[in-house]
């Protein structure tokens, strides 16, 4: 009688994990759909042509060195994740990936050296934060 009562009370106890577990699934499923949206959501924003407007340098930086980056800057994220443009020299063939809900860009060039970015997007601003300088960018 004993083992019958073990045995009928490992099922219960396994019919209860596995009730828990399916809740655990449903609520992991869905706070992945919510951020993968949250974060297209974001892309979505970001998906246009940017043109520098200001420059804060962090480090020292020549007058040339921003002139050229406020005249030539500007930036082309595509919806495929890619990205081209001119900051301190071209980018023809580079790639870019939010994180953090948005919060963050990484921008790989060619060659895959990756410009880590806090990221601040709006309708029509964009604001990349590096620890070299705070670029700020217009929609065009």
């Amino acid at each position: 009688m004993s083992f019958f009562f073990v045995t009928f009370s490992c099922l219960t106890f396994n019919h209860k994990i596995m009730k828990n577990s399916k809740l655990f699934t449903l609520v992991i499923a869905i706070a992945v759909v919510v951020l993968i949206v949250s974060c297209h959501m974001k892309r979505d924003k970001l998906v246009n042509s940017w043109k520098v407007t200001a420059v804060e340098p962090k480090e020292a930086v020549s007058d040339s060195t921003k002139n050229a980056i406020l005249t030539n800057g500007m930036l082309t994220f595509t919806e495929d994740g890619h990205v081209t443009g001119y900051l301190l020299r071209e980018i023809t063939d580079g790639t870019y990936a939010l994180t953090q809900k948005g919060k963050k860009l990484v921008i790989k060039d060619e060659v895959g050296t990756p410009y880590v970015c806090e990221s601040t997007i709006t309708e029509d601003k964009l604001i990349l934060d590096t620890k070299e300088a705070k670029l700020t960018f217009d929609k065009i």
